[in-house]
């Protein structure tokens, strides 16, 4: 699984260690392979962005390092789910899929991560704002938007293993809202 944001500074590698933490926290680390990147390449390189770690730190998370990196084309080959955190991206991960060799199956792969928020409201928009040019407020709304998304996404993921179903089909059929 992979969580994809603008540059892979502030929300996506935040899903990437709750959903890490999640897992661990539950006993089900080894269901999961968890990683972040973004769509952009202009942060590749950089550690996460240092108010994500605080605010991380300050809720009690272990935040390893972080190398930002980009999202390619290639890279839904070897990702069962790829979690967009905003409609952007999620629109640039489907002109990704498109490149690839099997684009239907690359597109099924991309899921937007507050589709999972249970308290997500009918017509509210899906994205987890960009906190980067706000204040710390925005981190810690950014954060626990993750948070909540994420135990339901780790929800959905364990019942479709169970089930042999699609996370997609399962999302569809009955959104956790």
């Amino acid at each position: 699984m992979c969580f994809v944001c603008s540059g892979n500074i502030c929300r996506s590698p935040t899903a990437e260690v709750v959903l890490r933490a999640l897992a661990r926290d539950a006993g089900l680390e080894h269901l999961v392979d968890v990683d972040s990147a973004g769509t952009g390449d202009w942060h590749a390189g950089d550690e996460m962005d240092g108010r994500s770690r605080a605010t991380m730190i300050d809720a009690g998370y272990a935040v390893p390092p972080h190398v930002a990196k980009q999202f390619a084309a290639e890279l839904f080959a070897e990702r069962d789910v790829v979690v967009a955190l905003d409609s952007g991206h999620r629109t640039a991960l489907l002109w990704l899929a498109d490149q690839t060799p099997d684009p239907p199956a690359a597109r099924a792969k991309v899921v937007m991560l507050r589709d999972f928020d249970p308290q997500l409201a009918p017509g509210e928009s899906p994205d987890v704002a960009d906190p980067y040019y706000g204040g710390g407020r925005g981190f810690l709304d950014v954060l626990e938007q993750i948070e909540r998304s994420c135990a339901e996404l780790l929800t959905a993921v364990v019942a479709a293993l169970e089930t042999g179903t699609d996370l997609v089909d399962q999302q569809t059929e009955s959104p956790p809202r």
